[in-house]
């Protein structure tokens, strides 16, 4: 299978790391609709996030919901804001996975996030988030 995503969690593509665990990773995304964009997603290969098991499976949805929460609670702490919006569409890459943007008062989205606003991010803004975020949930 042709899978970016797959990939990135073999290592075969470099990503921004900022938490990964035996059976979810999450990263920065290369075209942020904001500074601390994340991408959050299953180690093994589902096509949508409602494929994953609702059982004991080490991988189940509560358990990646777990992590999404995590990361999304990072995020607010590191930019000190009140919101992190998520989305869940799955259309650009076949591969689950789910997006955290950081909210911030006028980021240009309006109140909403508007898809086609992509950042340009510099890179040692990307590096700071990404360092910040290392120390909040893979550090400890």
């Amino acid at each position: 299978m042709d899978c970016i995503f797959c990939e990135i969690v073999a290592g075969n593509i470099p990503a921004r790391k900022v938490y990964e665990d035996d059976h979810f990773l999450a990263f920065l995304d290369i075209r942020p609709l904001n500074l601390g964009h994340t991408l959050v997603i299953p180690k093994k290969h589902y096509r949508w996030v409602w494929d994953l098991p609702m059982g004991d499976e080490p991988d189940n949805i509560g358990q990646y919901y777990k992590v999404v929460a995590k990361v999304a609670k990072a995020l607010k702490k590191v930019f000190d804001i009140e919101q992190v919006k998520s989305v869940v569409l799955g259309d650009e890459v076949p591969h689950a996975h789910i997006w955290l943007i950081p909210a911030f008062e006028n980021d240009g989205h309006g109140g909403a996030i508007n898809f086609k606003k992509v950042k340009k991010i510099d890179e040692k803004e990307m590096e700071w988030v990404a360092s910040k975020l290392n120390e909040e949930l893979i550090n400890k």
